[in-house]
């Protein structure tokens, strides 16, 4: 007995099968690659390397990303009444409409946390303080600070709270390595693992 041969068609179609089988990888990536490369709506552009390196001024707690430069107490005592500090925060740190800038007096061994919302205080490093003052201060004309001005203005705020003596100078090397007085006055977060409350025997 002879088997039938299969037909025709059925041989074409399960071809066209195997042929559209191995051409769908090629088609995704064609698809994924034009989506890539295909503008949003038509808005926007790449940013240039020099607006990137520009944009990127975020200062690490060892200060590696500081410019070079250097400023002084008496340079940002000078300052902070020329760029208006005084007319937000007080001719003294305190008294204005802004946040003071002077800690309270609360004793000379005071706990940190005691002498008030003060960032020369507060901050566990130096250069959380420079990196404020320079992306966030004057306000309305933020970062038209030079770096000088940013490191003489920071060595004031810590002169007006005991952080350094009359006379400092500050730069890219020395302020990191200013000790402050709330370095390790922090509490440890706990550890958290899925299912368990945010904190726990927190109330709230």
């Amino acid at each position: 007995m002879r088997l039938a041969k299969p037909s025709t068609n059925k041989r074409g179609t399960a071809l066209k099968t195997v042929r559209a089988l191995l051409l769908l990888p090629l088609l995704v990536i064609g698809v994924v690659s034009v989506q890539a490369q295909s503008p949003t709506y038509g808005v926007g552009r790449t940013p240039t390397e020099n607006e990137i390196r520009l944009w990127d001024i975020a200062i690490g707690p060892r200060g590696e990303e500081l410019p070079a430069g250097s400023g002084s107490v008496d340079m940002g005592s000078e300052l902070y009444l020329s760029k208006g500090c005084a007319g937000c925060h007080g001719t003294t740190g305190s008294g204005g409409m802004a946040p003071r800038l002077i800690k309270r007096d609360a004793g000379p061994n005071a706990d940190p946390w005691d002498y008030g919302r003060v960032l020369p205080i507060r901050s566990p490093y130096a250069t959380t303080v420079w990196d404020f003052i320079n992306r966030a201060m004057p306000l309305g004309a933020e970062g038209t600070l030079t770096a000088d001005e940013v490191y003489s203005l920071t060595a004031y705020l810590f002169f007006l709270n005991d952080v350094v003596e009359d006379g400092t100078e500050l730069n890219e090397k020395t302020l990191p390595q200013i000790q402050m007085p709330n370095r390790s006055n922090w509490v440890q977060v706990p550890d958290w693992l899925p299912g368990q409350p945010r904190l726990e025997g927190y109330p709230y």
